[in-house]
């Protein structure tokens, strides 16, 4: 039989993932802003992903398409929930995960993974950006004036975890202003964010319960700070994919869902 491309294409509310394998292996991945169309953002995501890996559109074989845009995604062949993807995108990277903690631009969700890596229950936050990337990305720069891929690097020269009450983000940018204002320092403040979005992942969490071993994706997974904000309250260590970046799980989820579907096809055919 001759080689197979597949795709899957991860359209979320900030930012769009496409990655595509070739027999069952990764040949390129790529992630780009989801904008005011997310079908048509998603679409060009793929579209030069497959371009860079030197494929036509045609060589594509199958697409499953997962996200919150999935269902205006009339390229895809398939949609998939995202919950289901990220379940399996991280149980390829390792058998030995239980639990996945991703957080994006505007949701959180927590999916719990049976010893056979099928998804046994999840929780996802309601629709309010508290504890999320985009929670972070306005108090870094609308209050804190620092880059946002800082955040992490800086929180480990804090000295005292200021308390952040409230993940809300417009509440949480006064409290921040009023910190600075009473001398705290950024480092103090950007730790206390961190802290707060945890205490936040890890109520959610409680309800499907924590087990061993954790993964975390989505760009939040980035932050280095969040990460050990996380394994100081769980008391266990959460890892991050090295091989991979941690916002293309769900891509990878659903490329190998695309893939056991064609490869079935094509041998039921």
């Amino acid at each position: 039989m001759s080689s197979s491309i597949v795709a899957g294409v991860d359209i979320g509310s900030t930012t769009v993932k496409a990655l595509i394998l070739k027999d069952g292996e990764i040949i390129g991945g790529l992630i780009g802003p989801t904008g005011t169309n997310p079908a048509l953002a998603g679409k060009q995501i793929l579209d030069t992903v497959v371009n860079d890996a030197h494929y036509a559109a045609s060589d594509v074989k199958y697409i499953v398409a997962t996200g919150y845009g999935r269902v205006s995604a009339p390229f895809a062949d398939k949609t998939i929930t995202e919950i289901t993807c990220h379940g399996r995108g991280a149980r390829h990277i390792s058998s030995q995960i239980r639990t996945v903690i991703d957080i994006g631009g505007q949701d959180a969700k927590i999916v719990s993974l049976g010893e056979d890596g099928r998804v046994i229950d999840f929780v996802i936050n309601d629709k309010c950006a508290s504890g999320t990337g985009r929670f972070l990305e306005s108090a870094a720069q609308l209050v804190l004036h620092v880059p946002l891929e800082d955040l992490g690097e800086l929180s480990s020269k804090a000295t005292n975890i200021c308390k952040i009450s409230t993940t809300c983000t417009v509440f949480a940018q006064t409290e921040i202003v009023s910190l600075l204002a009473a001398g705290e320092s950024k480092e103090n403040v950007i730790a206390g964010l961190h802290s707060s979005i945890a205490n936040r992942v890890i109520g959610m969490a409680k309800r499907v319960g924590v087990k061993p071993t954790i993964m975390m994706t989505g760009g939040v997974a980035k932050n280095i700070g969040v990460i050990k904000a996380l394994e100081k309250n769980l008391n266990m260590e959460v890892i991050v994919p090295s091989d991979i970046d941690p916002q293309l799980v769900g891509a990878l989820g659903a490329a190998l869902i695309a893939n056991e579907i064609f490869t079935n096809g094509q041998r039921g055919g």
